[in-house]
Formats: structure tokens, C-alpha cells, sequence
């Protein structure tokens, strides 16, 4: 291979990697939620830690480097202009409920069948938010290739739970994933109106981070004057990396999209999600996994549905 061929390719495979790379990140970090909620036995705690070091992260970042400063900035002109409204600024709630969604159920049903969930929620949610044009974007009509993949990854869902699924984990840790994906879809179309109107990626995240965290600590206070605080805190230091995980994949997702495209990035986010997901269930066992067969097909469904719901008639993978 010639030199020339050679860089071509790598400037393919790189970001492609990267990108497979995010998904693994993202799911790493719900193992390491679930974990830390279990532990804790207080998954609003659990949540709260993770959200809050983000938070602690993303501030950080945002006063250090000149665009996170003029970011911050331009979301304060707009909140006094009115440009930003009050809806642009609860994109976190969503994150944060997502949070909880992964101290509650990832550590018992795995990280496969959560992940499963999470994705079927967010095609079927994507879908919705597309045709009713709440995206920056504007309305998109629902094609057949974004139906039929939104029914697969439904189909996945309940291959999900086939055989004695329902026997081995509660019926509500398997639609809790579901309905966090369809509010994630909402999520990052606000986050897109948001990151509009202050054309700052960084204050969107602030934002994000810093209204998740104000919601999951007044969870956390309310919960704790029931049932009291934790009785003593894990010594794995693993399981309080959620909040720089997931700053470092949202850095990773805005260095590695611009190269990609949209299409191409979210597609190697999925398989890394996906697969990253099925090998954690073997590396990091949960308390009830799904067998490994039924968490291989239902990735495979899962799978299925992103591409097809991803083509794009006449359109570069590029784009």
C-alpha cells in the first residue's frame, strides 16, 4: 500500500474508531452508574454523584478555554434577549432522568438489554420529534426505511423479553430503558434548538449538566429524608467515573463528527454501544443477565434497525 493510500485510509478508520469508541464509553458509564446505584442502594445518590463531578468537568472546561467562556456569554445574552427560552434550558432533566434509568436497572437486567431498550426508544423517539418538526431541522417525513428500522428495533425489544426474562427481573426495568431513550431523542433536540440559538455547543452542555444535576438533588435531599443517606460509600474508584465518561465521550462526539458526518458517526456509536454492551454482560456479569444468545440477537435486531432507519435514498453515507 502506498503511503498516500495509506493516509486515506487512516483518515477513514481514525474517526470511525472514534466514533465506535463513544458508544463504548457511553455504555461503560451506565454499567458504572448501575454499579455505584447498587452499592450505594440509593440510585438518586448514585445519580447525583455522576451528574454532579460532570458538572464540576464541563465548568471547568467552559471557564478555561475562550469558547466555553464566549459560550457562556452568548447563553446569558440570549436568556436576556429571550432568544433562549425556558424549554431550551430543561434538556437535562432528560439526562438526568436517564441517569436514574441506569442506577435503577443496568446492574440487575445488564448492559445489553438496557442498551436495547435505550436504542428502541430513541429511533421510535427520533422519529416523532422529526415528524412533528421539533428538531432544528425542521419536519421530516416518515420514510419506509426509518419505519421499518424503528419496527426493528421494537422487534428487539421483545426478543428482549423472550423466555424467562420476565421471570428473572421486574416488568418496569425493562420499559424503563425504553422511556429513557424517547426522552434522550427529545433531549437532543433541545439540545440542537439550544446550541442554535447560542451557537455554542459548550453552554448547551453546561446547561444540560448543570439543570440534571439541580433535579437530581433535590431527588436525592427528598429521598434521603425518607429513607436516609448511605451507609457507607464504595471503594472502587471505577464506579464514580460516570460524570468524566461522559464528558469525555461528548468532547469525543463534537471532535469526531465534523470528519464523519452525522450518518456515519451515529451509525459507529451504535456498534460500539451494541457490542461494547454484549462484551461488558461478559466481562462485568450483572445480577440477572439475559442469556448470551438472547443478548447477541437482540443487539443483532437492534443493529438492523439503526441501518435501516439510517439509509437515506439517493444521500452519501457522508452526509
Amino acid at each position: 500500500m502506498s503511503p498516500t493510500a495509506f493516509r486515506r485510509r487512516a483518515r477513514t478508520i481514525v474517526p470511525v474508531s472514534g466514533a465506535v469508541l463513544v458508544g463504548m464509553l457511553t455504555v461503560l458509564q451506565a454499567r458504572a452508574n448501575g454499579q455505584l446505584g447498587v452499592e450505594l442502594d440509593d440510585a438518586f445518590a448514585a445519580a447525583l454523584v455522576s451528574f454532579g463531578s460532570g458538572l464540576v468537568i464541563v465548568l471547568a472546561v467552559a471557564l478555561a478555554l475562550p469558547s466555553g467562556r464566549r459560550g457562556l456569554r452568548a447563553l446569558r445574552g440570549g436568556i436576556a434577549a429571550r432568544d433562549v427560552t425556558w424549554w431550551m434550558l430543561c434538556g437535562g432533566i432528560a439526562g438526568a432522568f436517564n441517569v436514574v434509568a441506569q442506577t435503577l436497572t443496568v446492574a440487575i437486567v445488564g448492559a445489553a438489554l438496557f442498551t436495547v431498550g435505550l436504542v428502541a426508544g430513541q429511533t421510535v423517539g427520533g422519529l416523532v420529534m422529526d415528524r412533528i418538526g421539533y428538531s432544528p431541522a425542521g419536519a421530516s417525513a416518515v420514510t419506509v426505511p426509518r419505519a421499518v428500522g424503528a419496527a426493528l428495533t421494537l422487534v428487539a425489544v421483545l426478543v428482549a423479553l423472550g423466555g424467562d426474562t420476565l421471570a428473572r427481573v421486574p416488568w418496569w426495568m425493562l420499559v424503563l430503558p425504553v422511556a429513557s431513550g424517547a426522552c434522550l431523542s427529545w433531549q437532543q433536540a433541545t439540545n440542537g434548538r439550544l446550541q442554535v440559538a447560542t451557537r455554542s455547543p459548550i453552554a448547551a452542555t453546561v446547561v444540560n449538566f448543570a439543570g440534571g444535576t439541580a433535579v437530581l438533588l433535590c431527588a436525592a435531599i427528598a429521598h434521603a429524608a425518607v429513607a436516609g443517606l448511605p451507609e457507607e460509600l464504595p471503594s472502587n474508584p471505577v464506579l464514580y467515573a460516570g460524570g468524566a465518561l461522559g464528558v469525555v465521550y461528548i468532547a469525543l462526539s463534537a471532535a469526531i463528527t465534523p470528519r464523519t458526518g452525522v450518518l456515519v458517526f451515529g451509525l459507529g456509536s451504535v456498534l460500539g454501544l451494541l457490542a461494547g454492551s454484549v462484551l461488558l454482560d461478559v466481562l462485568w456479569p450483572a445480577a440477572a443477565p439475559a442469556p448470551l444468545w438472547q443478548a447477541v440477537l437482540t443487539v443483532a435486531f437492534a443493529l438492523a434497525g439503526v441501518i435501516v432507519a439510517a439509509r437515506r435514498r439517493g444521500v452519501s453515507p457522508r452526509a
